[in-house]
């Protein structure tokens, strides 16, 4: 698994203002087990948890079940905290032994559609039907990877990250120009700040996730939600719809253009250099997930703090179909259960879902890290805070977006995104066409 999803991912509550290092650094083995808890998930009467020890998220996940627990002494939750790389290999051995605990941690999206099809989580639908407060204080948006073949198999939880387009204002200043409001715009911008020595796109292209954040809103700009939705869906040859084709062309157009740094499919988002590339002036523009936000104001000086970072939803494509409020990224984390826990620990979990999971205290404990839960009307606990600005643009984008797409590495299977992933690269590379990006893609639709 590469480090990346550190950074992106499995640790998308990394706050806002946590240097990404000290997230980075706690990779790696298991952590530690809370008092009294098992390794199991069918063990004694109690439900099972497990989740993940990077701090501070660590402590609000551990502080909500300590509250849980002190509220409901007769029906507690055992918490065990693992570590990125053990957390995932243990799950898998686990799930497919039959041995998950009883609320299982995770992304949603590919790797829930796994466990739902292997009958290893529940049908969650109904319950949120008979608990709908439980439902609407969430964002609608989050629901989408927590829902396969139109079930609901996970609750959204914790934390929102969409995929921000950043700028510099003191080159925009340089050139006289404003942010670009079109796709039309992007292109127009490019010879303007290559003219200037000023590179348009910051882009980590080595890490290859980055590139795809492109084709993600293009693709959405153009046709909605529904041109990958097909692919998800495993619709035969969805890669080659029209608009697709489209989509991948024009980032070709961009990259032909030098809309993007000289030299970065050699430059890695996983070290920030792209990030160091917008802040120190040499790069105008740069798409990339909120959780920059954070290096960004740690490490760029007075970049973030002297007002220089601007920062705005991905532009409408011109003529194109899709809402410009839509966006893509991490639309939040997700708890299921399990469906091999006995009833009693299935009433525990719920218990757990439909109060501290995502309540008030809960709430109030992520966005004090500088995260935005995913509540409606977390927004509130944003004042006074030096971050308040930013996290009020991220709150609006998330509650107002349409359409909150899942990154599509981590909808799709893992070998269907490995698969994506290589041909993005080439695709940036110009070594492969938008034609035969669509007939690789196709040939692992579905697995």
């Amino acid at each position: 698994m590469e480090s990346r999803t550190t950074s992106r991912r499995t640790f998308l509550t990394l706050s806002m203002g946590l240097p990404l290092g000290a997230a980075l650094a706690a990779c790696g083995s298991s952590g530690p087990t809370r008092p009294g808890a098992t390794s199991g998930g069918g063990g004694g009467g109690g439900a099972t948890y497990w989740y993940l020890s990077t701090q501070p998220q660590e402590g609000v996940r551990t502080r909500t079940v300590e509250r849980f627990n002190k509220a409901n002494p007769n029906g507690k939750i055992t918490g065990t905290t693992f570590q990125n790389d053990a957390y995932k290999t243990k799950i898998k051995t686990a799930i497919g032994a039959g041995q998950a605990p009883t609320l299982i941690w995770g992304w949603g999206g590919g790797t829930l559609r796994s466990y739902v099809q292997a009958g290893q989580v529940d049908d969650l639908t109904s319950w949120f039907d008979q608990n709908p407060a439980v439902k609407d204080r969430l964002f609608p948006s989050s629901f989408g990877a927590a829902t396969i073949d139109g079930k609901i198999y996970a609750m959204p939880c914790e934390t929102v990250q969409p995929i921000v387009l950043y700028y510099d204002k003191r080159a925009f200043e340089k050139i006289g120009a404003q942010p670009p409001q079109t796709w039309g715009d992007i292109m127009d911008l490019v010879p303007k700040f290559n003219a200037k020595g000023i590179a348009p796109f910051s882009l980590g292209g080595q890490s290859r996730w980055t590139n795809m954040m492109w084709l993600e809103f293009l693709f959405d700009r153009m046709g909605g939600p529904e041109v990958f939705q097909a692919v998800f869906d495993g619709e035969k040859d969805a890669w080659s719809n029209p608009i697709a084709i489209d989509g991948l062309t024009k980032v070709q157009d961009l990259v032909k253009a030098n809309g993007f740094i000289k030299g970065f499919s050699s430059i890695t988002a996983d070290s920030n250099a792209d990030q160091a590339l917008l802040y120190t002036g040499k790069a105008a523009m740069m798409l990339h997930g909120g959780w920059t936000y954070g290096s960004m104001s740690t490490d760029g000086g007075d970049f973030v703090s002297g007002g220089h970072l601007g920062y705005m939803n991905f532009p409408p494509v011109d003529g194109g179909k899709g809402d410009p409020s839509n966006t893509v990224g991490n639309p939040g984390q997700y708890l299921s259960i399990s469906s091999k826990a006995t009833p009693e620990q299935k009433e525990i979990a719920k218990k757990f879902l439909a109060t501290e999971l995502m309540g008030d205290t809960a709430m109030k404990e992520w966005a004090a890290i500088g995260s935005v839960p995913v509540v409606k009307g977390s927004d509130a606990s944003f004042a006074g805070t030096k971050d308040a600005d930013f996290l009020n643009f991220v709150y609006g984008i998330s509650v107002n977006a349409k359409s909150f797409a899942q990154s599509w590495d981590q909808a799709l299977s893992p070998t269907a995104a490995e698969t994506l992933l290589d041909n993005i690269s080439k695709l940036f590379q110009l070594s492969i066409s938008p034609q035969q990006f669509a007939t690789n893609m196709n040939a692992v639709i579905g697995q």
